[in-house]
């Protein structure tokens, strides 16, 4: 612990700690992450007095370019500092002791000790505190025994669990995301607990509970967060879409598989490719719509046909109950969930060059984001099905990358513009227009003339004297 000195910042805050005569400390996840050798550049500062003050004299001693954005309703400030490798982001807060009452999550705060602030922490792993003090500077405090939970991975609240998850029901979904990032076990009394108080999450903002959801999202394994999601009862509440994709049902021996699990299976294969948190959504959505769609036929036995239609219908509503963005995020895993089975449609039809062409045309910058959401979306315990399934995939990848260097349809832009055609006919805007625009994209599409002005001029005259328009010479 006492290299911390040999990081300027540390070693300043401790100076001005002692300068102005205020007790200082590192607390929470900075502590924890240090000890698991996890990466981390965000400091808690817990100070046995004011945290603003003691902040304003940091800054001051970093530097006359060093801000400090002061959140006084609070009693905290915040310090964005850059050293030659690495941004810094210093909180710091003033020692407190927290009380609430049963109707509201937002507690009422008086000054404290460091007891009293380490008392009022989330869980036993995040209530470690350093010292700064220069009598016993690096000196962990750990009265919950947080260190021992570090070493066997436990997640456990320092107080009686039911207190903590009443007074901030938030701290149920950070135990889950907690489990899921650092694959650590929740205690047995810590998960009863979350169980017994789950119904408690409705007082908390949905943007904060989402927040965490995306964070388990973006864990190495989601599929942990969101199985204990549903065994706690919280998903229930926060996410009934998904659900409702839970179970099976059997008619005359036929059943389907649980969409809940596959959806899981999905979004856990595809996690190790990708960090985008998009796409990463999209994997979670692409079956959503599976439950509104789902039919027995004595024949076949289960379909579910149009799932993807209806789930992109439902990615709107999703992201609007969710407070995720409404732009062209949530537009992107619209496309991804209404195109995720065309791929495996084109393999089965046969990969001809105008399918191909459309498949581009339709997906734009997202077709390898597609093809990646296909590949994980292959989940058969039938090993040769998988590798017919991926052997198809990779021919399909082979001849977007043909077609494409060939036709250059990815993010397509007409080679004759709206504007060229009225000016060649004389035309104002109007159906005309559109008419001879669609000729011309379809033309192109289906392989009929190659994508180039000359080509595309030249189908404009045809389609504007079969519809009567006369060219302007």
């Amino acid at each position: 612990m006492n290299d911390l000195l040999n990081n300027r910042i540390f070693k300043i805050i401790a100076e001005s700690a002692e300068e102005l005569n205020i007790p200082a400390y590192i607390v929470g996840g900075y502590v924890r992450d240090m000890i698991m050798h996890r990466p981390s550049k965000d400091i808690d500062i817990v100070a046995v007095g004011s945290g603003i003050e003691l902040a304003q004299h940091v800054a001051a001693r970093l530097g006359k370019s060093i801000g400090v954005t002061v959140y006084r309703n609070f009693g905290t400030a915040m310090i964005k500092y850059h050293d030659r490798k690495d941004e810094w982001i210093i909180e710091f807060v003033g020692a407190r002791k927290e009380s609430y009452n049963w109707s509201s999550r937002k507690p009422v705060v008086e000054t404290g000790t460091l007891e009293d602030d380490q008392n009022r922490r989330d869980f036993s792993i995040n209530a470690l505190a350093i010292s700064l003090q220069w009598n016993n500077i690096g000196t962990l405090i750990d009265p919950f025994n947080g260190l021992k939970d570090i070493e066997n991975r436990i997640i456990r609240t320092p107080l009686d669990p039911d207190i903590t998850f009443s007074d901030d029901p938030l701290r149920m979904m950070r135990a889950i995301r907690f489990s899921t990032q650092l694959n650590f076990h929740i205690e047995d009394k810590t998960l009863y607990a979350i169980k017994r108080n789950h119904r408690r999450i409705s007082i908390v903002s949905m943007e904060r509970i989402t927040d965490e959801l995306n964070k388990i999202i973006l864990a190495v394994q989601p599929s942990i967060g969101f199985n204990l999601l549903f065994k706690t009862g919280l998903l229930d509440i926060i996410f009934p879409q998904f659900v409702a994709l839970k179970g099976t049902e059997f008619i005359d021996g036929k059943g389907h598989k649980d969409n809940f699990f596959h959806s899981l299976e999905v979004l856990d294969k595809l996690a190790p490719k990708t960090e985008n948190l998009w796409l990463r959504w999209a994997a979670l959505l692409h079956d959503i719509g599976k439950p509104l769609t789902k039919k027995y036929d004595p024949e076949i036995g289960w379909t579910f046909y149009g799932h993807d239609f209806i789930g992109s219908r439902m990615v709107e509503q999703i992201f609007k109950m969710l407070r995720l963005p409404q732009n062209e995020k949530m537009k992107y895993v619209e496309k991804l969930v209404l195109l995720h089975l065309r791929p495996q449609v084109l393999t089965d039809e046969g990969v001809t060059d105008s399918a191909v062409r459309r498949l581009l045309f339709d997906t734009g910058d997202a077709i390898d984001d597609l093809m990646l959401l296909c590949e994980a979306d292959i989940t058969s315990k039938n090993q040769q099905k998988v590798a017919r399934y991926l052997d198809n995939f990779a021919f399909v990848r082979q001849k977007l990358v043909e077609v494409e260097e060939k036709d250059r349809i990815r993010n397509w832009q007409p080679p004759v513009s709206g504007e060229i055609i009225m000016e060649t006919f004389n035309l104002n805007p109007s159906k005309e227009v559109g008419i001879i625009k669609s000729a011309i994209r379809e033309a192109i599409l289906d392989g009929i003339i190659s994508n180039t002005f000359e080509d595309a001029y030249r189908l404009m005259l045809e389609v504007g004297q079969k519809i009567g328009l006369k060219q302007m010479k």
